[in-house]
């Protein structure tokens, strides 16, 4: 199973050192990063393994929200199910 995570905020030093540490904190695999600044403007988009996660996903999602609080981000994380239903015509 996999799930996608998007970032977005102000760039600063340091956030994907900080998203990745979550994932590993979870046994959460980051399989795919893409990443992009636009002037001050940070977007990243990752794709997780998250077959041997070490706890229920919603435990994952709020970690990643709550890091992302913190520094400043907006960070969302969607289950691959949902992200297939959305995009199945």
């Amino acid at each position: 199973m996999k799930a996608v995570v998007t970032v977005v905020g102000r760039d600063t030093v340091g956030i994907l050192a900080k998203v990745s540490v979550v994932c590993a904190e979870h046994n959460a695999n980051v399989i795919d990063v893409t990443q992009s600044v636009m002037k001050e403007l940070f977007t990243m988009v990752m794709l997780l393994d998250i077959t041997e996660i070490s706890c229920d996903f919603s435990v994952l999602q709020n970690a990643l929200y709550e890091v992302g609080e913190k520094i400043g981000m907006k960070i969302h994380v969607m289950h691959e199910d949902i992200f297939n239903s959305m995009h199945h015509i």
